[in-house]
């Protein structure tokens, strides 16, 4: 009996990653991002204590296209974080492990760290 020609289960054309596993990734993803965004909040707040010209040198940088894309993706990985880790806390309760429970809070966590990254920017 040959079993050269059967595929792997789950095999990689027909396996959708499920909706939780992508949110699981992306919580520690932002969470990386969220440690190299505070060495960028450790440089700001350092060059305001070395002088004016380092301050300025860095409010530029700061201030740039690519470093206001910067700090809005580490907005939004703040804000992800922060409203996955209370889904996590509901989560040590006992609270929303079903599927269709979990499919909605995580859904619930992407649309209020989206609200709330444009609400700080906007406010902001």
């Amino acid at each position: 009996m040959s079993t050269r020609n059967r595929p792997l289960s789950p095999h990689i054309q027909i396996y959708k990653m499920p909706f939780t596993a992508v949110l699981s990734i992306t919580h520690r993803a932002t969470g990386v991002a969220l440690a190299v965004g505070t060495a960028v909040l450790a440089y700001w707040l350092a060059s305001a204590a070395y002088g004016p010209d380092a301050y300025e040198q860095a409010s530029r940088v700061l201030g740039s296209v690519v470093g206001r894309l910067v700090l809005f993706g580490w907005t939004a990985a703040l804000f992800y974080h922060l409203c996955n880790g209370v889904r996590h806390l509901f989560w040590d309760m006992g609270k929303g492990y079903g599927i269709a429970e979990a499919d909605k809070s995580g859904r619930i966590v992407v649309a209020s760290a989206a609200v709330l990254t444009l609400l700080a920017w906007i406010i902001a």
